[in-house]
């Protein structure tokens, strides 16, 4: 068979959006399998199915990846370890740089309680690791410049990481928080108000309005990783915020990316306001167009992984801005979407309907 990949954005059938994407691609007759999140804690059952499902049964996964720390993301991955037999997990696991750390906190007299709290602040991680150590699977750190397969690690450096973690402490998140599951997801009363008054207001072809606000700290610690395939290039952006994706842009360059020009495009963070600008996306997918692509002739493909049953994602303006520079844009919104190129077919496997362009966008 010759060259293909495949990769998988999967329904994690919640009313809160999270990430599942397994991949499979193919090079000089030699197969790899590279897992980025499970969702969840819930979900990793699924991810598992489908693995085993479509990728022929495999024992062995070469790659796992962690892009943050986040419960709807890292969550089903438990399951995922304990399941296969796993190469190389890549995670960032913030206790490690404990002792670098110490002097930016003035109310930790210790390494050691250091090293502690953060343990508590990402009970994800410290699952992982936990479980990795007891299958004797090897960590790695996917700091930028790394290779993980096919795939180049763009985004963070070392020591915008630490930066990150700095600031993430300063307002922790809790415990009970990050830990979440799948069967205790919930919204205030506030927030599901807050979703369903947002005010949209009709809005000119090329009009862009993202919030002024900035993503989280945990959201730009996320790995972004990029892969030429079979000729086409893909960028896996898990939650990311625009100093991520700045990041990846000015490191692009250095293996061989000429920007704009990215033809399979992870919409960051489910589709959110927060994590992207009119500059960012200028800088990686191209300017505005003067009108909308032509069915069938648009330039790219942005994939948003979005709940059926999430009230805030994806974001209209953003599906309006992907739009706005030739894009494709789908989401699972309870189906999962396979893209690829020579891959082998899936009986019953469809091609997804394209999210029409909002003619309304968030104030």
């Amino acid at each position: 068979m010759s060259d293909f990949f495949e990769i998988d954005f999967l329904d994690i059938k919640s009313k809160k959006s999270g990430d599942a994407i397994p991949l499979r691609y193919q090079l000089n007759d030699i197969s790899y399998i590279h897992v980025v999140d499970g969702g969840f804690q819930g979900t990793g059952e699924r991810v598992v199915e489908h693995i085993r499902k479509y990728y022929d049964d495999p024992a062995y996964i070469d790659h796992v990846v962690v892009s943050h720390p986040d419960g709807d993301h890292a969550g089903g991955l438990r399951t995922v370890l304990e399941t296969f037999a796993v190469g190389h997990l890549w995670m960032l696991r913030p206790w490690l740089y404990a002792d670098e750390l110490i002097e930016r906190f003035s109310r930790f007299s210790s390494v050691e309680n250091l090293r502690s709290r953060l343990k508590e602040i990402y009970p994800n991680l410290t699952a992982l690791e936990k479980i990795a150590e007891k299958r004797e699977i090897p960590i790695y750190e996917p700091f930028q410049g790394q290779l993980i397969g096919e795939f180049k690690v763009l985004s963070p450096t070392k020591e915008r990481y630490l930066d990150l973690v700095v600031q993430s402490e300063r307002t922790p998140e809790s415990v009970a928080e990050a830990s979440k599951t799948i069967g205790d997801e919930f919204k205030t009363l506030f927030e599901k108000a807050a979703a369903k008054v947002a005010a949209l207001l009709k809005a000119a072809w090329g009009e862009e309005v993202f919030s002024p606000d900035e993503t989280s700290a945990e959201n730009e610690m996320s790995i972004i990783q990029y892969a030429e395939l079979c000729g086409e290039r893909i960028l896996l952006t898990a939650d990311a915020g625009r100093g991520g994706l700045t990041e990846a842009a000015d490191f692009a360059p250095y293996v061989g990316l000429t920007l704009p020009g990215i033809d399979r495009f992870q919409v960051p963070h489910h589709g959110s306001r927060r994590n992207v600008s009119t500059e960012v996306l200028d800088r990686w997918l191209g300017p505005r167009l003067s009108r909308k692509a032509e069915r069938g002739g648009e330039k790219f493909t942005a994939f948003i992984s979005s709940a059926k049953e999430d009230e805030n994602h994806p974001r209209k303006a953003v599906v309006r801005a992907c739009i706005h520079r030739g894009a494709k844009v789908v989401a699972t919104e309870g189906i999962n979407i396979r893209t690829g190129k020579n891959a082998p077919d899936r009986e019953g496997w469809t091609a997804v309907t394209p999210i029409e362009y909002p003619e309304e966008q968030e104030e």
